[in-house]
């Protein structure tokens, strides 16, 4: 089996607050996560064949999320199931505006427990693009894993693809965060990183950050959301801004990020064209494609379960 994009990385469950008691305690409901699940979802409903290396605890919450990943159709034979460790959980507490707040069960949660033995390196021969993001280089032992792994995809010449995804409740130091963000984006052809995430380590605009990451990074194509205000998009050529869709009533932003990302590689992969070597206009359509999958995301509750039909996100992107 070949593979557009396989990643690395957290899988989870996100408890999302849809309503409290009298005393002011939340009600939650289960819904299956991490980033990187979230992005290949994306993808895989986009018409692209993905995999997944990681781990879950060997217990009910991580085999339903094993189920939940074959049955949208990811390649699960890179996840490890521990009986050692409890699968990850993640708690999303939920402003009016759909804005989110996490604690986390992780002391240590799964994901952080794999190995670079464990690593079906397989998966990595045979894809595309290899993607990974830092929630998954806060700890050992999956941080080395992680490094091994994507120095593996680079020696193999693979495409590589990297979200910050900044959650700092998991870092004990800021410091090392901002380390191990510089180190990802130093790996990366393609990077996905939020407005915020480039405030965090440059304290710069937008399209100062892209500059950075093409200039200083070795980035080939840089995209900067910017929440509600959609995305800034540069491969040093070719450079731009796409709104998001009106109209949108958000109810829960959590994966919108990580579907952008999916969905924006879903197209550039369908090019079969060089991140550097794309044209403003093709750029221009997979950005707004991605703005388009990731606002109608947030009218859903989760990640996973937040990715919408490709029809509807066509359908968006003719409203535009």
């Amino acid at each position: 089996m070949r593979y557009d994009v396989t990643a690395i990385g957290e899988l989870l469950i996100d408890f999302a607050c849809v309503g409290t008691d009298g005393a002011g305690y939340p009600t939650l409901a289960a819904h299956p996560g991490g980033a990187p699940g979230n992005l290949l979802a994306a993808l895989t409903a986009y018409g692209c064949q993905t995999a997944l290396l990681g781990k879950v605890g060997a217990d009910a919450f991580g085999d339903l999320l094993l189920d939940t990943l074959a049955r949208a159709g990811i390649e699960t034979a890179g996840i490890v199931s521990d009986p050692d460790c409890f699968t990850t959980l993640a708690f999303v507490t939920l402003d009016s505006a759909g804005n989110r707040t996490f604690s986390f069960a992780r002391k240590p949660g799964a994901d952080t427990r794999l190995r670079d033995t464990e690593l079906n390196l397989s998966l990595i021969d045979n894809c595309r693009d290899f993607h990974f993001g830092t929630l998954s280089l806060t700890d050992d032992p999956v941080r080395t894993a992680t490094q091994r792994a994507v120095a593996y995809a680079r020696e193999r010449g693979r495409l590589i693809s990297f979200d910050p995804n900044l959650r700092k409740p998991l870092w004990k130091d800021l410091d090392e965060a901002k380390r191990q963000m510089l180190w990802g984006v130093s790996q990366a052809d393609i990077v996905k990183i939020s407005d915020e995430e480039v405030d965090f380590l440059w304290g710069c605009t937008p399209e100062g950050g892209a500059e950075r990451l093409l200039r200083d990074c070795g980035a080939k194509l840089a995209f900067v959301t910017l929440g509600p205000k959609g995305c800034y998009f540069s491969n040093g050529s070719a450079s731009g801004t796409v709104d998001t869709p009106s109209g949108i009533r958000p109810v829960d932003t959590t994966g919108a990020g990580d579907i952008f990302g999916g969905s924006v590689l879903s197209r550039i992969l369908k090019t079969e064209k060089a991140p550097e070597e794309l044209t403003a206009e093709e750029l221009r359509q997979a950005t707004c494609f991605a703005c388009c999958a990731a606002s109608l995301s947030t009218q859903r509750y989760g990640g996973i379960s937040g990715v919408v039909p490709e029809g509807e996100v066509w359908a968006a992107v003719r409203r535009m």
